[in-house]
């Protein structure tokens, strides 16, 4: 990791990330995850650091009587090599995992740009209407074609009044 890349990882406000962005459900998740393994990796990396890397096998020579054992164990500290390992799948899926967060995140945000226009319609249908007192039969009717069918559907059977109006504000034939 290059010593930009370490700069930029050490100044992430992980706090401040999923609330900033509005990540939600399967992407906060992830995000969380990410962020333990890092820590996890960042503190290895910090105790593997700061652990002592030479042995002084001449101290351990004057204090023990066998040195034949110092010898060997010296022998075999010098013929040991880090096994290396590929790490191409992990990067792989890393990668991976990085493509699937900006994916769910463009759709995410595909989603929120859809509600926000729609919202913004429906704020300036809400501007532009005329108050209730202000509209007419013909308004409506225009409207709610719907409602002039079924009203001329209950006109001819005979029904004059909708179903449950007298229920709920009275009976009006006496006066």
């Amino acid at each position: 990791m290059s010593a930009t890349a370490r700069s930029a990882a050490l100044k992430i406000e992980w706090a401040k990330l999923s609330s900033t962005l509005g990540l939600k459900g399967q992407t906060a998740a992830q995000l969380q995850a990410f962020k333990k393994r890092n820590e996890d990796a960042r503190r290895k990396v910090g105790l593997l650091h700061d652990a002592p890397q030479d042995i002084d096998f001449g101290y351990y020579r004057s204090v023990l009587k066998n040195t034949a054992v110092i010898d060997e164990i010296e022998a075999a500290w010098k013929a040991f090599k880090p096994k290396t390992y590929d790490v191409s799948k992990t990067l792989a899926a890393i990668n991976q995992f990085e493509a699937a967060a900006v994916k769910n995140a463009e759709t995410t945000k595909a989603k929120v740009d859809a509600e926000l226009q729609d919202l913004s319609m429906t704020l300036k249908n809400i501007e532009e209407a005329r108050s209730f007192d202000q509209l007419t039969v013909d308004d409506v009717a225009n409207a709610r074609p719907d409602i002039d069918v079924r009203t001329e559907q209950m006109v001819q059977k005979g029904r004059w009044m909708p179903p449950g109006y007298k229920e709920k504000f009275g009976d009006l034939s006496v006066l």
